[in-house]
């Protein structure tokens, strides 16, 4: 097994290293920013549609590991041929084709690899959530965070929720104490099966390296398991009401209902945060067989009221301090919408704070925490998670180089 740092060290590192260091291409005043998108799967183009339409971008070039994909996007974008990139190290020559910024929408195993040089060849970065799979990939996020910032790049991370104005002021009173003392919470993200077709090709082909490769949402290492994958939505809103970590986790979780792949298919843990206060977290990837409460929904309890958010759906605060909030049922939409308005205008205005890393790094090692906690069937506390050096490994053999 060849570990992810080395392999896609491979044949761009001489290509990089004459760009490394040098903001010269991020810098875009007055102009369309030229945009790479790395990964050109359906949501990499639908990303890529949204910069379209804001106006401030031009599609500049793309990068995917499978060269249908890269056509796809090319063709839907009016990139020239020779700006499309393919194989695992396709997002290399995108660095080098004369974009100003990316935005990586690939798997987020390869996230810390791609952003780290990303930033060291003087770019911009959008990043798409999770930002890692594991602590040390998390830690890799979070320095080129800062280093961008030091090099007067800018690096944003993709959460929706944090752009909703009915997220923000329910929040922003929760803080300010319209709940009194908390007492506990609640978390849930509870979803069918995301993956498709990809189901039973991965059950006919469970060991074809591009069968694995187009199925990454059902490998633990590509994906980082649902509960990172896709569950941080609501860890993330946990993460912004509790503000500080938990102080320790204990989960479970498994692979009961659906075949294929490696990821489990449910998880259950219990946060235990200071001052006794504790949230529990559940979620699904099966059939809920017409159940109630399907989605993201996170409760916030407290002697003086009760916050409750639904992802689509009603956001307010119950109790003494009410706020009637509202529903943003287009937020998948307008989250993002909203943070590509923000890089560019950050990138335009010269902006490098990078806000959005300490925060999104937080409610990934969260996510880690749980799963952690789940894979090890024991109690998991925030200071080992802190001190955990292990890097998940993918095989990548049989795959385009």
């Amino acid at each position: 097994m060849i570990d992810r740092r080395t392999f896609l060290a491979g044949a761009g590192a001489t290509a990089l290293s004459a760009i490394s260091g040098s903001a010269a291409n991020a810098q875009a005043p007055g102009g369309k920013i030229k945009l790479g998108i790395i990964g050109c799967g359906g949501r990499g183009q639908w990303i890529a549609g949204l910069f379209k339409e804001h106006g401030g971008y031009t599609i500049h070039a793309c990068a995917d590991y499978f060269q249908d994909k890269v056509k796809k996007c090319g063709d839907k974008y009016g990139i020239l041929a020779n700006r499309r990139f393919s194989a695992l190290s396709g997002y290399k020559r995108l660095l080098e084709s004369g974009v100003q910024a990316v935005a990586i929408i690939s798997p987020p195993y390869f996230h810390p690899e791609q952003a780290e040089a990303a930033v060291d060849a003087g770019l911009h970065v959008y990043l798409a959530k999770p930002i890692a799979v594991d602590v040390p990939g998390c830690k890799t996020i979070e320095e080129s965070g800062r280093k961008a910032g030091q090099k007067k790049q800018c690096f944003l991370v993709d959460f929706q929720t944090r752009k909703d104005e009915y997220y923000m002021e329910s929040i922003r009173r929760v803080h300010e104490g319209a709940l009194g003392d908390l007492a506990f919470g609640e978390a849930i993200y509870h979803a069918g099966v995301p993956w498709g077709s990809n189901v039973e090709a991965l059950t006919k082909n469970p060991n074809d390296p591009d069968t694995k490769m187009r199925a990454w949402g059902m490998d633990q290492a590509l994906s980082g398991d649902i509960i990172v994958e896709q569950n941080i939505h609501t860890l993330d809103v946990m993460s912004w009401i509790m503000q500080t970590p938990p102080l320790y986790v204990d989960g479970s979780g498994a692979r009961t209902v659906r075949p294929g792949g490696n990821c489990y298919d449910h998880f259950t843990c219990l946060y235990q945060y200071a001052n006794q206060v504790g949230v529990t977290f559940s979620s699904r990837q099966f059939p809920g067989h017409g159940v109630s409460h399907e989605g993201i929904r996170n409760r916030m309890f407290g002697s003086k009221g009760v916050l409750e958010t639904a992802y689509g759906g009603q956001t307010m605060v119950h109790g003494k301090s009410f706020y009637r909030g509202g529903k943003s049922p287009s937020i998948y939409k307008d989250g993002p919408v909203a943070n590509i308005a923000t890089f560019h205008r950050n990138i335009q205005e010269g902006i490098y704070a990078n806000d959005t890393v300490p925060p999104s790094v937080q409610s990934n090692l969260i996510s880690v925490m749980g799963r952690n906690a789940a894979y090890q069937n024991k109690r998991v506390t925030w200071k080992a998670l802190m001190a955990d050096t292990t890097k998940m490994e993918y095989d990548m053999k049989g795959l385009k180089v």
